[in-house]
């Protein structure tokens, strides 16, 4: 059960966090800090922001298709998306933003998240953060060299939502998932 992936919705929001940080970030910090910002989303709201996937890999819970989309930035034959046209991989580990995409897809609520999470956590390395997401989160199991699936209930329950908090949250992604179908 996962929200249909919204590549723009992705792209601005690692862009708010690429200019709450005023310079380029490591990747791995980035796709840590737009977990935790999801993880509470899910807490707060029922909903993540960056609508995206999750696995837990080696270094901990990753947002899976913005990971992907890191990766295929800096491989100059591939196709550009709308991701590749505002941020850009730097180097082997960094990723800067090239051409703001705006905002307006996001929430002044999840701005405000966004840039909370950013204040707490932003200055951290990814290696830090990856240890802290180890330790913090007990839907991340390590899955050796490969990865694996983390699902949105896995998350709720790690939360330890009540039942009837992620029965709504579930129908809720059900609902975005069938009127994404409708419009897609």
């Amino acid at each position: 059960m996962n929200l249909p992936f919204d590549e723009v919705k992705a792209t601005q929001t690692a862009a708010w966090m690429l200019r709450q940080a005023a310079a380029p970030l490591e990747h791995l910090a980035l796709i840590k800090l737009l977990y935790k910002a999801d993880r509470e989303a899910l807490r707060r709201w029922g909903l993540p922001i960056t609508t995206d996937r999750y696995v837990a890999m080696k270094l901990g819970p990753v947002t899976s298709g913005i990971y992907d989309l890191i990766k295929a930035s800096g491989n100059v034959g591939v196709h550009p998306t709308y991701w590749s046209s505002h941020i850009a991989k730097r180097g082997p580990y960094e990723v800067a933003l090239e051409r703001d995409p705006g905002s307006s897809e996001l929430s002044r609520a999840e701005k405000r998240l966004l840039s909370e999470v950013f204040a707490a956590d932003g200055t951290k390395g990814g290696f830090r953060l990856a240890d802290e997401t180890h330790r913090d989160f007990p839907e991340w199991r390590d899955p050796g060299i490969t990865s694996t699936p983390i699902e949105l209930s896995e998350i709720l329950d790690a939360l330890g939502l009540p039942e009837d908090e992620v029965a709504h949250t579930e129908s809720v992604v059900r609902a975005h998932q069938a009127a994404r179908q409708l419009v897609g």
